[in-house]
């Protein structure tokens, strides 16, 4: 399923980190959290277009692997690859079903990458298999929906999105819907993971060290649009990270 959804979006997914929360509180948020990269490889779980895989390697990553289930996403991504070369290898791959590979890698980064799970059990296979792909001691870093949002506080609209509750809450978490006000808007459907969901799923594939890190937004974000602008989303965090230890 959501390998269709994104088919459906392909190379407009690029179009998600001009958004404002995605630029000054997303992007410089998540890159501070992963730190230093400079000599180490790097597995993009679920990479999308393969953004963050070409960030990484541009800040010095050794091997960057970008993987996602996404046809259409992948074709974008090697797309950009030819364009610009760098280095990065890029492959349709199911989390769940993941490959092994001869060289573990030092360093795992997944955005968004556990909203379409079918159930509790599927995102732990795919966890094991994250895990799996890791030296030990390896770091993996989680970029996600804030389980504690609050659906009836103010929008989000000004910074680029809106997201709403679809009331369809199961086991794994809730049910909500995106929409990235691009032109034209785009907008899916979603299941966003629980506190619970995440930890238990993490430490059961042998992940430790689980630390929720706040998404603060960036000073050249305050700089652009001043403190009153981003009151509702310090108010509300709609995003959050997740940093651990294989």
């Amino acid at each position: 399923m959501s390998g269709q959804l994104y088919d459906g979006i392909g190379e407009a997914f690029e179009g998600f980190k001009t958004l404002p929360v995605i630029r000054y509180a997303e992007v410089p948020g998540f890159l501070t959290l992963i730190g230093d990269v400079t000599g180490k490889s790097v597995l993009d779980v679920a990479c999308g277009t393969g953004f963050y895989s070409r960030e990484l390697k541009r800040r010095g990553a050794s091997r960057v692997f970008g993987f996602d289930i996404s046809g259409a996403m992948i074709d974008a991504a090697d797309a950009l690859e030819q364009s610009e070369p760098l280095g990065i290898d890029y492959e349709v791959g199911d989390t769940a079903t993941l490959r092994d590979f001869d060289q573990p890698f030092d360093i795992a980064v997944a955005v968004q990458a556990f909203n379409y799970a079918s159930d509790v059990a599927e995102i732990e296979r795919m966890m094991h298999r994250v895990r799996g792909s890791l030296v030990a001691g390896g770091a993996f870093y989680l970029f996600a929906q804030n389980p504690d949002f609050d659906f009836d506080g103010p929008s989000l609209a000004k910074y680029g999105f809106l997201c709403e509750s679809t009331g369809r809450d199961n086991e794994i978490g809730r049910g909500i819907r995106l929409t990235a006000l691009l032109d034209p808007p785009v907008s899916f459907e979603a299941t966003t993971p629980s506190q619970e969901t995440y930890e238990t799923t993490l430490k059961a594939a042998g992940f430790t060290g689980i630390e929720w890190v706040t998404l603060d937004v960036s000073d050249a974000g305050v700089a652009e649009f001043g403190e009153e602008f981003w009151a509702d989303y310090a108010g509300n965090k709609p995003l959050i990270m997740i940093r651990c230890t294989a």
